[in-house]
């Protein structure tokens, strides 16, 4: 799989700078509000099955800055993942999701590479992600952490967030046992 950064000018929503192109013809983008709906779709099967937890479609309005897509050739939404930081070194790997008539084609691999991107443009350090994807995550520089590893201040400062994802990242008693049954796993970047 080769991997472009696409350089040109802006000339349409879908055509601006953070295009990653593959070169099977998938671009992984950052999203915009237009995309919101169709990974709304992507995710709810998974929701479904109790793989990812569910997400109102306000929400997903709220962070859609938090979200690159992958898109086919027809500039339609495949796979997305969404990066959260939660700290000044700290970030999430959330609602990773590859279209399953398009999955072992790299798409999942490509997004999260733009989102590692991203994290590192951004100054953090450290992302984790809950997951049953474990051998998916393991052959990407993830690793399971079954405890939680910040520093006492910092965690005295975590808890008073009311994001969930953190919850389950600090393991509170709010979210045990851990609302899904996932792995934790943290790759330092």
């Amino acid at each position: 799989m080769k991997w472009n950064q696409n350089q040109r000018a802006p000339s349409s929503p879908s055509d601006y700078a953070g295009v990653v192109t593959l070169d099977d013809g998938y671009r992984v983008r950052p999203a915009t509000t237009a995309d919101i709906r169709p990974i709304s779709e992507l995710i709810q099967p998974l929701v479904e099955a109790r793989v990812l937890l569910g997400k109102d479609l306000v929400v997903l309005f709220e962070s859609v800055q938090e979200f690159s897509v992958a898109v086919d050739f027809n500039d339609r939404v495949v796979g997305c993942g969404a990066l959260h930081v939660f700290w000044e070194d700290l970030g999430e790997i959330r609602t990773l999701s590859v279209d399953p008539d398009h999955k072992n084609k790299g798409v999942g691999h490509a997004v999260l590479t733009a989102l590692q991107d991203q994290a590192k443009a951004l100054g953090l350090t450290k992302l984790f992600c809950l997951t049953f994807e474990v051998d998916f995550f393991t052959s990407r520089g993830f690793s399971p952490q079954p405890q939680v590893d910040v520093a006492p201040e910092i965690y005295a400062e975590m808890v008073r967030s009311p994001d969930e994802g953190l919850a389950e990242f600090l393991d509170l008693a709010r979210v045990k046992p851990n609302t899904l049954g996932n792995t934790r796993m943290v790759k330092i970047l």
